[in-house]
């Protein structure tokens, strides 16, 4: 008897009427932000590991999804490197990338890789998956997509003031009733 095909736990696929609902959420937050100025931006799926560990703490190095390097990486370790018990150092071998788990650390690498051709204030918007070794359960997916929304090179308040009433406006034009509370601690 033949095995059913199943996904990888926390994953999930969208059929054609979820993929109709999705897309009209991020069409009314890409009109919305490009409204008030803000330029999408992307960045690859996977990043260096020296980009990504070590940003949130031990933690959030837990969550990351690990890339084996391509070719006959294991030629290259010893014996002893190979039955070493250690696993982060290991991995530290075997394994050159990650998959990004949020969008922050990718667009601070972005920043300044590319701080030579962008303008600042830099008014950026994202809207991408991430994917996060987490353990799976109800609502809690190891693969989702994060919107990011963010003023750069510029300290100043009315940036905060423009960013909840986008958040506000993208809300209604959901037909999703909000309330925002401002804390002043």
């Amino acid at each position: 008897m033949s095995q059913k095909p199943s996904l990888p736990k926390g994953t999930r696929d969208f059929l054609p009427a979820e993929m109709v609902r999705r897309n009209y959420i991020f069409d009314v937050i890409r009109e919305v932000f490009q409204r008030y100025g803000y330029l999408p931006v992307e960045t690859p799926a996977m990043e260096n590991l020296t980009t990504l560990l070590g940003k949130y703490g031990e933690e959030s190095d837990k969550l990351l999804f690990r890339i084996l390097n391509s070719g006959d990486f294991l030629s290259k370790l010893s014996v002893e490197e190979l039955t070493i018990k250690n696993l982060n150092c290991l991995a530290g071998r075997i394994c050159g990338k990650g998959l990004r788990f949020d969008l922050t650390v990718p667009f601070a690498r972005f920043v300044v890789q590319h701080r030579n051709d962008i303008t600042f204030p830099f008014k950026r918007y994202q809207i991408q998956p991430v994917w996060r070794a987490d353990r799976p359960q109800k609502g809690r997916y190891r693969e989702f997509y994060q919107c990011d929304v963010d003023v750069i090179g510029s300290n100043a308040l009315m940036n905060e003031v423009e960013l909840i009433q986008i958040t506000d406006e993208i809300f209604a034009k959901l037909g999703i009733r909000i309330v925002i509370k401002i804390n002043t601690c």
